[in-house]
Formats: structure tokens, sequence, C-alpha cells
């Protein structure tokens, strides 16, 4: 099915915000690359460069919570929790690096009424990540380390999987998961 021009507009812009940056990059260049002749024409697809930025940070978003939901209704325990939530991670990176790196870098530019949204909606992503966590130690799955620390110190060590991981490297999807399980889930269990 082909694309809209509304689809290929923010796909585009997704590009253009990973190379450059939201700040500077401009609804000139944006227009450039979806072949308008006016960057006024773009306003015939969207409001606002900003909106193009709330798209890709709350639609990444939704992803992410929808993932967690899955994954905390599961009957499952907290060490496979875990490892759904590092899959949830590298497939989402995988499957859109560029709406993710954009979503990772550039959040901070939003207005103030959508940065508190968002902000909100990632400490609730939090929380919940790190409840999973607070029941494996509890459960004694896990060893008793502070949570903040077990939480941040997994989320950091998927955030750079958008960046690196290319199927050119020869490594496959499974093979990187099975590495991240072990030095992030093995250090973590009893």
């Amino acid at each position: 099915m082909a694309k809209t021009k509304k689809q290929q507009v923010f796909e585009a812009a997704a590009e253009l915000f990973m190379e450059k940056g939201y700040m500077a990059a401009s609804m000139r260049e944006l227009a450039d690359r979806v072949g308008l002749i006016q960057a006024s024409s773009l306003y015939n697809h969207l409001k606002s460069k900003e909106e193009v930025l709330r798209k890709i940070c709350f639609d990444n978003a939704e992803k992410f919570l929808i993932g967690i939901g899955e994954v905390e209704a599961s009957d499952t325990s907290p060490t496979e929790k875990l490892k759904a939530l590092i899959r949830l991670h590298i497939r989402i990176a995988i499957d859109d690096p560029t709406s993710v790196t954009v979503f990772n870098d550039e959040w901070r530019h939003l207005s103030e009424h959508y940065l508190q949204d968002f902000l909100a909606k990632r400490k609730d992503y939090e929380q919940r990540f790190k409840a999973i966590i607070e029941t494996g130690i509890s459960q004694g799955a896990f060893k008793a380390v502070d949570p903040n620390i077990a939480l941040y110190t997994i989320l950091t060590s998927v955030r750079w999987i958008h960046y690196w991981y290319k199927p050119a490297r020869n490594i496959s999807l499974e093979k990187l998961e099975s590495d991240l399980f072990t030095l992030l889930i093995q250090g973590l269990e009893n």
C-alpha cells in the first residue's frame, strides 16, 4: 500500500530530526526531502514542526506502555517479565531506529504542556518496570540491590541498540537478546 503524503512527511521529518536534531532541522529542508516546492506546502499536511516531534514521542511512548501492560498481564516469573521487557526495547529499537533515536534524544524540545505529559508517561513506565524488579527482589529471584540502580542500568544498557544494530553486523536478533539477557539478568539473579 502506498504511503500518504502525510506519512512521507512524518518519516522524512524523523530522519531529518535524527540527522540534524530537532532544533537545527528546518521546514525548508523537510519540504525539500518530501519533494515539495515550497515549505509553506507542508502546512497542508501538518500544523507545525512540533506536531511531528509530538507524534514520534507519543507514538513510541504508547508502544512501550502497551508492551509493559502485556508483560504485566502475563502469568510469568519476574525473570521472564524482565526478559520480555528487554526484548520489547530491542524490538522497538530495531523495528524503527529512526523514530526511536528522535524519541530518545529530542523529547526535551516538546513544549511545556506536552513535555509534562510525556514525562508523566515515562515516569509511569519506569515505575511499572521497577515494580517488576521489586517483585523479583521480594520473591528472592533477584539479588537485594537498589531497584532504581537495577532499573536505570537496564534502561541505559538497551538505549544504544538503535544506533548500533544493523543486519550487516552478522549478529542475529536472538544472539543480541541472549547476550543482553546474560549480561543484565544473570547479574541480577540470585
